[in-house]
């Protein structure tokens, strides 16, 4: 291996580290270990679907009951 290899491959870690540095305090600090806390709560919600149907139903007899004009063409 030359030097001029070792330079390259040196600068090239660098470029990497250079454009990921962004990225790694987010993920490995504290805003990283909220954002799991976050997902692991969130994983646990479940969706309750209780009166789904009642309230379907409810809205439809709602808009059904609705007092409808009907509109007439006033060109004529």
């Amino acid at each position: 291996m030359g030097w001029h290899f070792i330079a390259l491959f040196a600068c090239g870690i660098a470029d990497l580290i250079g454009g990921e540095w962004p990225r790694i305090p987010s993920s490995l600090g504290l805003e990283g270990r909220e954002r799991r806390a976050h997902d692991r709560r969130k994983a646990q919600l479940k969706v309750v679907r209780s009166e789904s149907e009642e309230f379907a139903a409810s809205v439809q007899r709602d808009l059904e009951n609705l007092p409808t004009s009907e509109e007439h063409d006033r060109r004529s």
